[in-house]
């Protein structure tokens, strides 16, 4: 892949200091008791959700969740301890805590091996975790800011979305041959790259991109390095996901609209129709089957049916939720949460014999005015 060489290592700028500042916050805001802790609520038509169980990590707030589709093994981030948990996600017990140099935030795992973000005083960068041995593996130190993190399906890439005082590129990590090379994606006053999802082959990339006239959904191609196609959103990225048949889903939050699901259709590159969520959410996370969608908003989970466009219900775990993540076959889902815990729940059934009866609702659209202009350098 040709690639540019990775740039000098610099000083973080003050985004960092704002992402410390608000965890230092939720540590104190999101405190409650034990026995509170693990008291779930389901607002819905959720029948086919139980409880499974609830994992006490006590090693204080957990910042990201995810699970190893090769193994299944949950990892999960607690920044207020510097260091990463892994739990076994049948007995649901925590097998063991690896310690890390900073404060960890977006993990990604494939392949027995976790890839975290880490923010440290005088830079950003990605950890690498074997999560059988704990043994740290390596570690690459990135200029600029990391804001998102995802890994290719064979566990070879890991993409890692920066941004700058004025450009936006994505650190690509062969971790194979262990390097760093660049995809160079905007440059301009306040860009951001806000989300990353690597396809099911690993040869496209699609980046949520944000500026002083919006958000898009960038597209690139991970073997040419360049980017080739943009669709226009406008409200800012929360989080992105990829479906079935070239369908994403951007999950987007403001002031005017509140939390919105985007059906995008990526080969058309145009916008299908929006769904109204509501709240201030900010993580989306697809099933394996694509025939539902778990949101994190700030006082819950928001379960999405995407065949009907309708949100069926919401859980509650009695605690601010940080993240949630499905196992591979997409029987359990994990919620994460700010106190410490990850609450465990069983799909009894597969999604699409549950609403194989149903018909499919219209996506509620609501009319998307682009700019009259679209500049993107790249």
């Amino acid at each position: 892949m040709p690639v540019n060489a990775m740039p000098a290592e610099v000083p973080m700028t003050m985004a960092n200091n704002f992402l410390r500042a608000i965890s230092n916050l939720l540590r104190r805001d999101t405190a409650v008791a034990e026995d509170a802790a693990g008291s779930v609520a389901f607002d819905g038509a959720l029948d086919d959700l139980d409880v499974a169980g609830l994992v006490e990590v006590q090693r204080g707030p957990i910042a990201d969740i995810a699970v190893d589709a090769d193994r299944d093994t949950i990892v999960v981030t607690n920044y207020g301890s510097d260091c990463l948990t892994v739990i076994n996600p049948d007995t649901l017990r925590v097998v063991g805590s690896v310690r890390l140099g900073g404060e960890p935030f977006a993990i990604a795992a494939a392949d027995d091996r976790a890839y975290v973000s880490i923010a440290t005083a005088g830079r950003d960068s990605i950890a690498v975790v074997d999560t059988i041995s704990g043994a740290l593996l390596a570690e690459y130190p990135l200029a600029m800011n990391v804001t998102a993190l995802t890994v290719s399906p064979d566990g070879k890439r890991v993409f890692v979305g920066r941004s700058g005082h004025d450009r936006i590129d994505v650190a690509v990590i062969d971790v194979t041959a262990e390097r760093v090379g660049t995809i160079d994606i905007a440059t301009g006053a306040g860009v951001n790259l806000d989300a990353l999802r690597a396809d099911s082959t690993g040869k496209r990339l699609y980046a949520a991109t944000s500026g002083p006239r919006g958000s898009r959904l960038v597209a690139i191609n991970t073997e040419t390095a360049h980017v080739e196609s943009t669709v226009w959103i406008g409200a800012p990225v929360r989080d992105i996901a990829l479906g079935a048949d070239g369908i994403a889903y951007a999950l987007t939050s403001d002031l005017q609209y509140r939390g919105e699901v985007h059906v995008i259709d990526t080969a058309a590159g145009t916008v299908l129709g929006t769904i109204g969520v509501g709240g201030a959410p900010t993580q989306l996370v697809l099933s394996p089957d694509s025939t539902r969608a778990y949101i994190v908003d700030y006082d819950r989970v928001h379960v999405l049916c995407t065949l009907t466009s309708q949100i069926i219900g919401s859980v509650d775990v009695n605690a601010q939720p940080a993240a949630v993540a499905v196992r591979a076959d997409g029987g359990r889902v994990f919620i994460a949460d700010y106190t410490g815990h990850v609450n465990a729940f069983d799909v009894a059934a597969e999604l699409p014999a549950l609403y194989s009866q149903l018909a499919s609702a219209p996506v509620a659209v609501r009319e998307l005015a682009a700019p009259a202009r679209e500049p993107i350098a790249v």
